[in-house]
């Protein structure tokens, strides 16, 4: 990528610290694509043919519970059986992960709506091959807080011109209120956040797992959560120059994640907990409070979340481009 596009996309990171934490589960497989052996990435061979070497597709992520479905599909060897070899490579921030995609390190990354309007506002081809599940809570540790409304004129604790923000602004626009009816605390270190509020610091703030769970421990409460407010902005995404070199082997990569899916609905939670405690941070204290969630198969994100988080961008200054939501999604795997 052209050293002044990356240039323009980190000044743009810099306003957004933490561009997400992000984020699960993405969807169901469309095994249509299987049959375009002749794509780059083919994992097809003729009888008595030498199986082709699997194609690897690295991946940056983020530790949280939008990366497990991966990860168990290379620890059980799905990604293999589907000649491909997923390269996880876990990053503690999204700035470290993005360093690594501009260094041509990882070929997709976990990353979020907002994130993907930035990218594309520096002029990189960024697409989305598919939402994931992950999930952040706004959790309060304030008695007088019982529902979001409450937060009106309180404080809350976040990170600016990231999907944590909006977020927020999404949860307080169903319940009545905008961003202007609380005061924002910026503070991108997440465990930072949760200590804050566990010492009564701030009214409400926004986290991810497993700091979620910590929280609760601690004796906060959930006020809302993407999945309650049916909010999404969680998306795997590749530039399309990996689209277009490794399109086959993407779409194989999606029939591991379906396969490591259903792994996970047909055997029990403590068989692969001690996975998910390495690879997304529990502590091993919280070991039988830890709640994985009901992944489901593959599938694309929904055209109108695109356009809800593209609209906030633009309002907040991060997008100034005319772009569409169709121009950002990808059917590598799943059709627009």
């Amino acid at each position: 990528m052209e050293r002044k596009k990356w240039k323009h996309l980190m000044m743009l990171l810099m306003l957004t610290a933490a561009v997400s934490m992000v984020a699960a589960g993405c969807g169901n497989s469309n095994n249509a694509g299987n049959a375009n052996n002749a794509s780059s990435g083919n994992t097809g061979q003729a009888a008595g043919e030498t199986p082709a070497e699997p194609v690897t597709i690295s991946l940056g992520l983020l530790p949280s519970i939008d990366a497990i479905p991966f990860i168990i599909a290379h620890e059980q060897g799905f990604d293999k059986e589907h000649n491909v070899n997923l390269d996880i490579q876990t990053f503690k921030s999204a700035k470290d992960r993005d360093v690594a995609f501009q260094a041509g390190k990882v070929d997709g990354l976990s990353a979020d709506l907002v994130a993907i309007s930035i990218y594309n506002e520096a002029g990189l081809d960024v697409k989305i091959t598919s939402t994931t599940t992950g999930e952040f809570d706004l959790l309060t540790g304030n008695d007088d807080v019982k529902e979001v409304k409450d937060l009106k004129g309180k404080t809350v604790i976040l990170s600016k011109n990231t999907s944590t923000q909006y977020t927020v602004a999404m949860m307080l626009k169903q319940a009545g209120l905008t961003e202007d009816d609380i005061t924002v605390t910026e503070v991108p270190q997440i465990p930072t956040r949760l200590e804050l509020l566990k010492n009564n610091k701030a009214d409400a703030a926004v986290l991810p797992e497993p700091f979620v769970t910590m929280g609760k421990t601690a004796g906060l409460r959930v006020l809302s959560s993407t999945v309650s407010a049916g909010i999404n902005p969680f998306v795997l995404a590749f530039p399309q120059s990996a689209i277009d070199a490794k399109g086959q082997a993407i779409r194989e990569m999606y029939t591991a994640y379906d396969e490591a899916v259903a792994y996970m609905k047909s055997h029990d939670q403590s068989e692969y907990i001690d996975l998910i405690i390495k690879e997304v941070g529990y502590p091993d204290t919280l070991k039988n409070e830890i709640k994985v969630p009901e992944y489901l198969p593959a599938y694309q994100v929904d055209v109108k979340e695109v356009e809800a988080a593209f609209a906030w961008a633009r309002e907040k200054g991060l997008l100034t481009k005319k772009l569409s939501a169709e121009e950002v999604i990808s059917d590598v795997q799943f059709k627009k």
